[in-house]
């Protein structure tokens, strides 16, 4: 037994979820997030009992089998759910930061222009969804799907990682970067 996918998600108020047997709309004013349901998981909107055991309006997922596949694909569903709920809320935000001489970010309209020591500029241009700002040394990464934004950022991110010598390059927020030791003189 799942114990993600057994978890009722409690719906917060704003927040409209609707249901077509295939698939799930949450929306909050203008931002919408459309979810296919995983196989042989069912989809419920209904009452549920929370932490403290108040009854409240919520979405409860269960199998149709006891396959492995099914309870992966329940607390799978489950986990995509609750993450879209969170998403419409307040959306997802990832920060990269630019570490060495010289190298910067600007923004180009809604392009991203990295000056990043190679002998021209590199332009990435975002999905749709997907907002980017720059601010000094950070690139900020916002929208309200985790896996777009995450799949952004690391893009962002693989266009000149960090090396292990000086540490220059684009970074996560707080990613610790190893250092090696470099050329030893010998005696």
């Amino acid at each position: 037994m799942s114990k993600v996918g057994k978890k009722p998600i409690i719906i917060p108020e704003g927040v409209t979820v609707t249901f077509d047997g295939a698939a799930l709309e949450l929306k909050k004013g203008e931002n919408v997030v459309k979810m296919d349901v995983l196989q042989f998981v069912k989809t419920e909107i209904g009452d549920a009992a929370d932490a403290d055991g108040v009854m409240k309006n919520a979405i409860t997922f269960t199998i149709d089998s006891n396959t492995k596949q099914a309870k992966s694909n329940w607390g799978t569903m489950r986990a995509l759910t609750a993450n879209a709920i969170q998403g419409v809320l307040g959306g997802f935000t990832k920060v990269l930061e630019i570490e060495g001489v010289g190298y910067r970010a600007a923004m180009d309209g809604e392009n991203l222009v990295l000056n990043i020591g190679f002998s021209h500029p590199v332009k990435y241009e975002p999905r749709k969804g997907i907002k980017l700002s720059v601010e000094k040394n950070a690139v900020t990464v916002t929208g309200i799907d985790k896996a777009m934004v995450g799949q952004t950022a690391a893009e962002i991110r693989k266009v000149r990682k960090p090396e292990p010598y000086k540490g220059k390059g684009i970074r996560y927020r707080g990613e610790v970067v190893r250092r090696k030791q470099g050329k030893k003189v010998g005696k």
